[in-house]
C-alpha cells in the first residue's frame, strides 16, 4: 500500500517537475516577498527562479531586460520543458515590456498578481509629490494612466496569461484616487489587459496578495490547466 502511494505522488508530480517558474517581484520590495509563492511551487514539483532586481534604480524597459533576462538563464540551469512566469505588480509590466522587445521567446503560462495593465490613478495625484519620486524611482514614474504611461503603451498580450485582481484595501486615502474596486494600489479594472486568457477578483490587498492562499490556490490552478478555479 504504501509502494502503490508512493507512485501515485510521484505520478501526480511528474507533469510539473520538468517546468520552471520566474517569480517577479514588485516595485521597492524584493525577492523575499515571494518567498510563500516560492515555497508553494516547489512543493508542487516546480524549480523555481526568486531572483531580485533593484526596482527603484533604473527605468522599466532597463528593469525588464535585466530581471527577465536573468529569471530566464536562471531557470534554463533545469533544462526545463517549459517556463512560466509569475508576477507582482511592476512585475507583470517588466514582463510585458520584455516580451514586447523579444516576441519570439518562448514562454508558457503567466499568472500575474495586481498588475497596472492600464496604470495606476494613484501615481498621475501622487507624481509632485515630495519623495514620491524617491520612494518609487522612474519606473513608478512611468506607471500612471497617462499619455508617457508604459503600460498603456505595450498594446495586447500574445501568451497565456491568467490575471488576479485584489478588491480589499488597507489605504483608504489612495484608494480614493482609484475607481471602486481596488486593491489600494491598482484598481480592478486596471489590471485587466486585451489578449489575457482569464481574470478574477479576490478579496485580498495589493502589499499581501503573494502570500494569499486563495491567491497562491488560483496561481497552481492557472499554471496547471490555464484557467483559474470557479465554483
Amino acid at each position: 500500500m504504501r509502494r502503490l502511494l508512493f507512485v501515485f505522488l510521484l505520478l501526480s508530480n511528474a507533469g510539473y517537475a520538468a517546468d520552471c517558474v520566474v517569480l517577479l517581484h514588485g516595485l521597492a520590495r524584493t525577492a523575499s516577498s515571494m518567498d510563500a509563492l516560492e515555497s508553494t511551487l516547489s512543493d508542487r514539483g516546480y524549480a523555481v527562479s526568486n531572483l531580485g532586481y533593484p526596482s527603484r534604480e533604473n527605468d522599466i524597459a532597463t528593469l525588464a531586460e535585466a530581471a527577465v533576462s536573468a529569471g530566464l538563464q536562471d531557470c534554463d540551469r533545469h533544462a526545463p520543458e517549459q517556463i512560466h512566469f509569475v508576477t507582482h505588480s511592476l512585475g507583470g509590466i517588466l514582463l510585458r515590456s520584455y516580451m514586447q522587445a523579444h516576441p519570439d521567446t518562448p514562454i508558457g503560462r503567466v499568472v500575474m498578481l495586481g498588475p497596472p495593465n492600464q496604470g495606476s490613478e494613484v501615481v498621475d495625484a501622487m507624481r509632485d509629490t515630495p519623495g514620491f519620486e524617491w520612494l518609487n524611482g522612474p519606473a513608478g514614474m512611468q506607471l500612471g494612466t497617462d499619455a508617457d504611461s508604459v503600460p498603456r503603451s505595450l498594446g495586447p498580450v500574445d501568451f497565456e496569461l491568467g490575471v488576479i485582481a485584489g478588491t480589499q484595501s488597507m489605504n483608504l486615502i489612495l484608494s480614493t484616487y482609484l475607481p471602486n474596486p481596488d486593491d489600494g494600489k491598482v484598481s480592478v479594472a486596471s489590471t485587466r489587459v486585451a489578449g489575457m486568457s482569464d481574470h478574477i477578483a479576490l478579496p485580498t490587498m495589493h502589499p499581501f496578495m503573494m502570500s494569499n492562499a486563495a491567491a497562491m490556490t488560483q496561481v497552481l490552478h492557472f499554471l496547471e490547466h490555464g484557467s483559474f478555479a470557479r465554483e
